[in-house]
């Protein structure tokens, strides 16, 4: 039986850690909510232990503002943190681009 956070968002069952999926799912919905600007992808998530207790971290690519071309759209990476039972604990947008430019490092 899933439990309501405080701000209505659904969560899994307290006792059970979050698995890779439930983790991207809980970032993504709530990042969406709180930016309203739609998730592209997820390009990285890991568990890390913090304290005693796990936290994911994720990389989430989202649209900021839509152009045409497509290939000229801005995207933006956000670095996002969830705790182990699915409640977005922090974020930082780590950088902004244009969809058609490629990384050169």
């Amino acid at each position: 039986m899933a439990d309501t956070s405080e701000h209505g968002t659904e969560r899994p069952d307290q006792g059970k850690p979050l698995h890779v999926a439930g983790a991207i799912r809980a970032a993504t919905e709530q990042l969406t909510e709180l930016l309203a600007q739609p998730v592209e992808a997820v390009s990285a998530c890991e568990r890390h232990e913090n304290g005693g207790s796990s936290v994911w971290r994720l990389s989430v690519e989202v649209l900021e503002l839509p152009r045409v071309p497509d290939t000229m759209s801005l995207l933006a990476s956000y670095e996002v943190e969830v705790d182990d039972h699915g409640v977005l604990i922090g974020y930082r947008r780590a950088r902004r681009y244009e969809r058609g430019r490629v990384d050169r490092r």
